[in-house]
């Protein structure tokens, strides 16, 4: 599964807007979403879109590939427990939701984070801001999902107390795309900032 936002200006990536404008965060996101659409396709797994606005017929996400959906609830973990609610409903016995502002993700990962739930209950990728990048699962626990202060440092490390009972595993560390910082160092996006 995939969280995405609706690519518009002045919604998406608006931390780093801050420091480099809308226009520049926006043509960010479009480069993110072709990133992670591509590691997506490397992937023999069914695969579904979450879109956070509306769900659009005509976009990068192949209908015939991607599954399609809008996100439901109130706030994130809302949404992430709903997701998961959803697939398992459809009978898929392993889930794994990424978000799509990764460059650094590759497919070896999202494989990874499959194979590991044969001998776990849980895999997360952790962020380097304190969130995670991916969460995999066998059944939804929903504590994971509530009371947490999402967008901030403090969620993974709430999500692993919630888990303390279950068996996890943790992927490498990897860096989201939240502010000009995350980029400013890493070759990928030098052709968003020099010009």
């Amino acid at each position: 599964m995939i969280f995405t936002r609706n690519p518009e200006l002045g919604k998406v990536k608006t931390r780093l807007a801050k420091s480099i404008g809308d226009e520049k965060a926006l043509e960010i996101y479009k480069f993110l979403l072709n990133r992670t659409k591509t590691i997506a396709e490397e992937l023999t797994v069914d695969k579904a879109v979450f879109y956070s606005v509306k769900v659009r017929e005509n976009d990068i996400w192949d209908a015939q590939i991607y599954q399609k959906f809008q996100q439901s609830g109130e706030d994130l973990g809302a949404r992430m427990q709903h997701a998961f609610e959803t697939a398992f409903a459809n009978g898929y016995e392993k889930v794994a939701i990424i978000g799509s502002d990764l460059y650094d993700l590759t497919p070896q990962h999202i494989e990874n984070a499959f194979e590991q739930l044969h001998t776990h209950d849980v895999v997360m990728g952790p962020a380097e801001d304190g969130g995670y990048y991916l969460l995999a699962l066998k059944q939804v626990y929903p504590a994971i999902f509530q009371n947490k202060a999402w967008g901030t440092e403090t969620v993974r490390a709430a999500t692993l107390s919630d888990l303390e009972k279950q068996n996890v595993f943790l992927l490498p560390v990897l860096n989201d795309v939240d502010f000009v910082e995350d980029i400013q160092d890493h070759p990928a996006f030098a052709q968003f900032l020099n010009s």
